[in-house]
């Protein structure tokens, strides 16, 4: 049982609510009430007014003069109540602006406090030892690279140039040379084509004269 309390007590919420949101509250009901109070004075002002006209009318002229006396009065207190308004109504705003005041410092003392926390972890010799370590590391880096180019001739940048245009070449793939392409065209003959038909043509007729001539020698 004393756990299941303990639990409930635990869980219970925890009211935002502050004394000042409830000062502030406070004010805004009394203004509200005054508010209200000046309503019911206006409209008993013009009823005093009016009943006066009607005691002048019928000859009444004292009443007529109490009544007047009592709207004065009433008028008195209708403008103690606009400075009374006037006063909660400043009170209230004093006290909302001054909780915004209490949440901007609640803020910056948040922030300060982060601040000061990085501030901790990077103090101002480290950061100029950081910043010395990387202006060496820029500096030694930038004398290599002029050690190599003034070490490098230009026949060694041709040569360099060379290896990377092959590997170049072996990334993009392999590529048909004019030599390759030669290479499998059929052999371009010597000989003047016209020049050796007309040669095979007299062989022929010179074969067939031979012919002739040893067909007639057998018949005769």
């Amino acid at each position: 049982m004393g756990n299941i309390f303990g639990k409930s007590s635990a869980k219970a919420k925890v009211s935002r609510v502050t004394e000042q949101d409830k000062a502030v509250l406070q004010l805004k009901q009394q203004r509200d009430k005054l508010k209200q109070y000046q309503k019911r004075i206006e409209l008993q002002l013009e009823k005093d007014r009016e009943m006066a006209k009607k005691c002048l009318s019928t000859g009444r002229k004292e009443r007529a003069k109490t009544l007047l006396r009592k709207k004065k009065y009433q008028e008195k207190l209708l403008s103690n109540t606009d400075a009374q308004l006037e006063t909660i109504e400043k009170l209230a705003s004093d006290i909302e602006f001054a909780q915004v005041e209490a949440q901007v410092i609640s803020g910056l003392r948040v922030g300060n406090e982060a601040l000061k926390k990085v501030n901790e972890i990077l103090s101002i010799d480290e950061v100029e030892q950081i910043l010395d370590e990387t202006r060496e590391s820029i500096e030694k880096q930038q004398e290599i690279d002029a050690l190599l180019n003034g070490v490098l001739s230009e026949e060694d940048e041709d040569e360099v140039l060379a290896e990377l245009d092959a590997l170049v070449a072996a990334e993009e793939g392999p590529e048909k040379t004019p030599e390759d392409i030669g290479a499998r065209l059929p052999d371009v003959p010597e000989d003047d084509p016209v020049a050796a038909a007309a040669a095979e043509r007299k062989r022929k007729e010179k074969s067939g004269e031979r012919s002739g001539k040893k067909v007639a020698l057998e018949a005769s």
